[in-house]
């Protein structure tokens, strides 16, 4: 790894009910989550472009897989601004933990969330 790579190029979310959680990221974003059975585990794919460098990942319902407030933690982009997503997060049944907040006038905006499967999950935007 140098500085010219991604320092992550995968994340995998925890899930308990693949179709609750799918559904919860999919009206939060305004995406459509990809599923699949692989390795034991079922699968729901944010979305993705094989080949462009970047970064993606999947939720995940497995052995190895716990939902936890603790931990590993991520970052979802709701680039341009994340005032959407934080919209129909509690409607979408997850609840927010920390409001949109300012990071610095370069660096943007965060936020968290509990999703619908007990994970805390941040999301970062630039407005």
């Amino acid at each position: 790894m140098d500085n010219t790579t991604n320092s992550i190029n995968w994340f995998e979310i925890p899930v308990l009910d693949i179709n609750r959680s799918k559904q919860f990221y999919e009206t939060v974003f305004n995406i459509e989550l990809k599923t699949e059975e692989m390795m034991d585990c079922e699968m729901a794919f944010f979305p993705f472009e094989s080949g462009s460098g970047k970064l993606s990942g999947s939720l995940v319902k497995g052995k190895h897989h716990k939902p936890s407030m603790e931990g590993t933690f991520v970052y979802l982009n709701a680039n341009p601004c994340m005032d959407e997503a934080l919209s129909k997060i509690e409607a979408a049944g997850g609840k927010i933990l920390n409001p949109k907040t300012s990071i610095g006038d370069c660096h943007g905006f965060i936020a968290y969330f509990k999703d619908t499967e007990g994970n805390c999950i941040g999301i970062h935007s630039r407005e």
